[in-house]
């Protein structure tokens, strides 16, 4: 295994490319952004050389592992390390980055604010992105988890929309009181571990391996469930969403929802089986409630908005749903599934909200649906990338997110037959929403107001090029991404002491024996 700081390299050169680029005067902002993109890209790149000597078959619980003492007198230290389920979501941050920065480039002017704080909060974005799927210490996940909202606060609130301040607000409220809770929780859990150990401890592994009384776990699990179900967003503290979506600039709402959000479901694979094995059991029945009445909530209020940017948050809700879902029927191929959900649904909601971003710049940056019709015949390119991004969003065959539903479905079949099969009815609302916003917007005559609308141009192609292709190879060959991901939840399932009553899905694709997980 090597011994270089990988993970704290990929969290530093961001953070250095964010200092670099706010300290530059404020009249090169051509160079901000050409400083931004290398200093993604370089990351990019760096994440791709760690991934590539990551050991699939490591016995290994962490790889790429540091450790630190920070403050020893709490058993707090500055640990990180990947398995796999993290190291696919660090690669997503890092691959939608340099996506975000590359399509935003003329999102930001002086008249609202600083070219280059919005490109500077974006790169400590990224740092805090990584760092919070890296942490193996809960105390350094808290940190992170928290100060995640400074940098998003201020992308919204500065440079969003025209309720900007109200939804920036919101979300850092809801943010705030979910973290609270997980903030008690957490002081709880150190109690809890000094008591069996005799020296309190904030270590993921030594945590995970303590066997805490039922009824401390079922309390300590609500603190840290809240703060999961706000960020992920589950239905019913998803409330915060639409607006923040609504008013974000696009390219703060692809983070937002394409990666930030997915903090909150990595935190139940992560933290809440292992930490508290019975009280996850105890509470599934509730949470499967909740994810189901989401499924169909958010696609149902998806189905009757007129704004796309509303569309695409409500959408996500219900996408989520799936994804909780599939955590906790606690079957191997359900949790496999929704981590390649998490994966799927941050790609699919990259190409909708960048498509519709580029559809708004040309037209008075409208986000309401009724604004458009036949833009296919102006903008064949155009309508071409957003109708990849609306059927990986409906999950079409050949897509990433078919791979990640299919898995959540078949998962949830082999536990709970009546859930998978209510859960399933779900995608025909699916069906209607997206099929309905491209009807509307895409096909049809052509609106004369209009009229010379200009196609994507190459540096808006070159932005959507990766992520469609990624969307489309990991639809078609997913087993590089299941290789990384299943012995993670095979792990993840051996500590919460599950069986699968069924076959699994395999990383080639194949059908295996059954075997206790």
């Amino acid at each position: 295994m090597t011994t270089f700081p990988w993970l704290t390299t990929l969290m530093v050169v961001p953070l250095v490319g964010s200092i670099i680029v706010a300290l530059l005067p404020s009249a090169r902002a051509a160079l901000a952004k050409q400083l931004a993109l290398v200093f993604s890209l370089a990351t990019l790149v760096l994440t791709v050389l760690m991934a590539l000597q990551f050991q699939g078959d490591s016995t290994e619980p962490f790889q790429f592992v540091e450790s630190h003492p920070w403050i020893p007198a709490f058993g707090i230290s500055y640990s990180v390390g990947v398995d796999g389920i993290a190291l696919v979501l660090v690669a997503l941050a890092a691959t939608l980055v340099p996506i975000v920065v590359l399509a935003g480039w003329n999102d930001v002017d002086d008249s609202r604010g600083s070219v280059k704080g919005y490109f500077a909060l974006i790169l400590v974005l990224e740092t805090l992105m990584i760092g919070v799927f890296s942490a193996t210490d809960v105390f350094l996940f808290y940190v992170f988890f928290e100060v995640m909202l400074i940098p998003t606060y201020f992308l919204i609130g500065r440079y969003g929309g025209l309720q900007r301040s109200y939804a920036a607000v919101k979300f850092l409220l809801y943010s705030l009181v979910g973290g609270l809770f997980m903030l008690a929780a957490l002081i709880g859990l150190f109690v809890v571990s000094a008591q069996l150990t005799g020296q309190g401890t904030f270590d993921f592994l030594s945590l995970a391996g303590l066997d805490i009384d039922e009824n401390t776990q079922k309390l300590l699990f609500v603190g840290f469930f809240l703060a999961f179900a706000v960020k992920a967003p589950l239905w019913p503290f998803h409330t915060w969403l639409p607006d923040a979506a609504a008013e974000a600039k696009v390219g703060t709402s692809v983070l937002l929802i394409g990666v930030l959000d997915k903090v909150g479901t990595f935190g139940m694979i992560r933290y809440l089986l292992p930490i508290f094995p019975a009280a996850s059991d105890f509470y599934a029945p509730f949470v499967i409630a909740l994810a189901l009445i989401g499924i169909f909530y958010g696609a149902y209020v998806a189905l009757g908005q007129n704004d796309m940017k509303r569309l695409f948050a409500y959408s996500s809700m219900s996408h989520f749903g799936f994804i909780t879902l599939g955590i906790f029927v606690f079957t191997t191929t359900g949790q496999s599934g929704s981590v390649v959900y998490m994966v799927a649904h941050g790609l699919s909601t990259a190409a909708l909200f960048l498509t519709a971003g580029f559809l708004m710049s040309r037209y008075h940056g409208s986000s309401l649906i009724s604004d458009y019709g036949g833009v296919n015949k102006a903008a064949p390119v155009l309508s071409g990338f957003f109708m990849i991004a609306a059927l990986s969003s409906l999950a079409l065959p050949g897509m990433v997110s078919f791979v990640g539903e299919f898995m959540v479905l078949l998962g949830s079949f082999q536990r709970y037959l009546w859930i998978g099969a209510i859960a399933t009815l779900g995608i025909v609302i699916t069906a209607a929403y997206v099929l309905r916003l491209y009807q509307k917007s895409m096909t049809g005559p052509l609106k004369p107001e209009l009229e010379g609308m200009r196609d994507l141009g190459g540096r808006e192609v070159t932005a959507l090029v990766p992520v469609a292709a990624l969307i489309i190879v990991l639809g078609l060959f997913p087993a590089p991404l299941l290789n990384v991901i299943n012995p993670a939840v095979q792990q993840t399932m051996t500590s919460v002491g599950a069986t699968d009553p069924a076959p699994t899905i395999q990383s080639a694709g194949l059908p295996a024996e059954g075997a206790d997980q």
